[in-house]
């Protein structure tokens, strides 16, 4: 395998570290931080106050042991590791956040919400789990909360001005999102699903948004070209993999690890941190705060009852990256995105019928075995059905 990589991606990789002295420079020079830990947390209204948004979601399983010592053990590592990084303080990100914005997605989340706002203040949206219009209405209200809330930490005042200026802003960056991870629909991807997880992951810490995006711009250009040269860490028959399922990051990202070391590649996530974040809210409306309301509120997570457009997004999405195979991944105590994997492979099955592999797991290493083995298993199954050697 060619083990090539754009230039730009090194500078990526290592923009966590770096930006940790930029946000806390940013600080002393005046700067508000707003940490958040779901895509529904909109980040027009922090940027529209002026403040600097930084995303906190736990993905590693080194503070967890801390974390339950107070929280179930068999509650989702992704709440556990959010939580352990707060109450041990080991997050210079979140150290830094003057208010943390936090939604009801889960019942376990909204819980664990309680305790961490005894650490930090916290602000609580209070989301709805429907997609209609009562809803729309509900969440309109809930987005004004949270502008009087920013607005009164901050002494600032959100103007329409500034909400549309910030619609443009993070359009920009999704965008910039976008066209990164459409690459991957050429055959074979230029870039591994791991590199790929890393820009996804990394680039959601940068101060200035306009860099970061000049940033991914910059590398999606030496991506382009290197697909163009024919550059690839992979080769034609490489079975292609849609990921799906819940957030993944740097340190929760084994089973991406895995498949790549077992011959596969990911071309797509469609979690939240990647395709499901690239949909722009309307611009130039003559009421920016619906607009966005509407944009959040249709984001196809599994807490949303019922949640058709999550399975329309995967069939698209693994048509459109020509995927050989979906890998719809759990966290173990995750119980909504557990339950409806029966009906997501059920619905893929009927319409196309891709391969489709669940895994249930949590951040640990403890089923790292079992896990390659089903793995490896179902790469076997795809190169057999591509015809691969």
């Amino acid at each position: 395998m060619t083990m090539m990589k754009a230039e730009t991606f090194a500078e990526i990789a290592s923009l966590r570290e770096r930006n940790v002295i930029a946000l806390k420079e940013a600080k002393e020079a005046g700067a508000r931080v707003v940490g958040t830990y779901c895509l529904y947390s909109p980040a027009e209204l922090i940027v529209a106050a002026g403040a600097i948004p930084v995303s906190l979601c736990g993905t590693s399983q080194n503070p967890v042991p801390v974390a339950e010592k107070v929280l179930p053990r068999n509650l989702c590592p992704l709440i556990k590791s959010s939580y352990g990084f707060a109450v041990t303080d080991t997050c210079p990100y979140f150290h830094l956040s003057d208010l943390l914005i936090a939604e009801t997605t889960c019942d376990g989340k909204k819980k664990m919400y309680e305790l961490m706002g005894e650490i930090k203040p916290l602000h609580l949206m209070q989301l709805p789990q429907v997609q209609d219009e009562a809803a729309l209405d509900y969440w309109v209200l809930e987005l004004k909360r949270m502008v009087r809330r920013l607005e009164n930490a901050f002494g600032v005042k959100i103007t329409e001005d500034a909400l549309h200026d910030a619609i443009r802003l993070c359009n920009d960056e999704r965008r910039s999102l976008q066209a990164l991870q459409d690459v991957c629909r050429q055959k074979p991807a230029p870039i591994s699903g791991q590199d790929l997880l890393t820009v996804l992951h990394n680039r959601g810490f940068s101060v200035n948004k306009r860099d970061a995006i000049a940033l991914v711009d910059r590398l999606t250009k030496e991506l382009q070209d290197m697909a163009v040269a024919g550059v690839s860490p992979f080769s034609a028959k490489t079975p292609r993999i849609l990921l799906t399922g819940v957030p993944v990051g740097i340190g929760s990202d084994k089973v991406v690890r895995m498949v790549e070391e077992s011959g596969g590649n990911i071309v797509c996530f469609e979690s939240c941190g990647a395709y499901k974040k690239v949909e722009p809210v309307e611009e130039g409306t003559a009421d920016p705060l619906l607009a966005i309301a509407e944009r959040y509120l249709r984001i196809p997570c599994s807490c949303m009852s019922p949640n058709q457009g999550r399975f329309e997004l995967v069939e698209r999405l693994a048509r459109e990256f020509r995927a050989d195979g979906v890998i719809d991944l759990t966290w173990q105590g995750c119980h909504t995105y557990n339950i409806e994997s029966y009906s997501l492979k059920k619905y893929l099955q009927e319409r196309s019928g891709i391969p489709f592999l669940q895994i249930e797991t949590d951040y640990s290493e403890s089923d790292a075995g079992q896990l390659k083995v089903r793995i490896e298993a179902f790469l076997e199954i795809l190169h057999r059905s591509l015809g691969a050697t």
